[in-house]
């Protein structure tokens, strides 16, 4: 057979790009809202790491006018946000959040943020541990009680530490590897629901 491979998931690719999404990640939230009932119309959502933009047009598009999200990024999205969506550029590791947004300010608190890679795979893992376990602060803050959080971190060593620190925020915690998740990686989500009152 000639020509080139594809990966057997280019297909999430193919189709972020006919829906008009910026990047395939979209359909890995898809998949968690469905099997957590995570978003609902008029809630409040904060996009922690949302830059390209495809976790934050999803959310918008799931909560309705009537909700609001707040994209929060290093980097600008790269696509045209509706009104219903505002965005901050900020560092995660450089911000109050109370002061920056309030608490009790977020039904939902969304991470899909994840180091840039080195290739050593404990050094990463570590980089996706730190930015998860940040994310949990801030959503520990911001978030209602009885609110939600979704974070993104790299299965290793440090992974049952991190899911001890969401046990203690939260009622429940479930881990969910989306189908849209290319089999080689090692990322997990995290899913927190009922916030407990901090």
């Amino acid at each position: 057979m000639s020509g080139r491979v594809r990966r057997p998931q280019d297909h999430f690719g193919d189709r972020a790009k006919r829906e008009g999404y910026p990047a395939r990640s979209v359909y890995k939230l898809q998949e968690i809202d469905r099997r957590s009932q995570l978003l609902k119309r008029g809630q409040r959502v904060l996009d922690l790491g949302a830059a390209p933009g495809s976790w934050t047009l999803y959310a918008a598009e799931r909560v309705g006018r009537e909700g609001k999200v707040v994209s929060v990024d290093l980097n600008e999205a790269r696509v045209q946000l509706p009104p219903h969506v505002s965005f901050r550029a900020l560092d995660v590791f450089k911000f109050d959040p109370k002061s920056e947004f309030g608490a009790g300010a977020f039904d939902v608190v969304l991470s899909d943020m994840a180091p840039h890679t080195s290739g050593q795979r404990h050094r990463d893992q570590y980089g996706s541990y730190e930015l998860y376990m940040q994310a949990l602060r801030i959503a520990r803050e911001v978030l209602v009680p009885g609110g939600t959080f979704v974070g993104k971190i790299f299965q290793g060593p440090e992974l049952e530490t991190a899911r001890a620190a969401t046990r203690e925020g939260f009622t429940s915690v479930r881990i969910v590897k989306p189908e849209a998740s290319r089999s080689e990686s090692f990322e997990i989500f995290l899913v927190g629901s009922g916030a407990i009152a901090s």
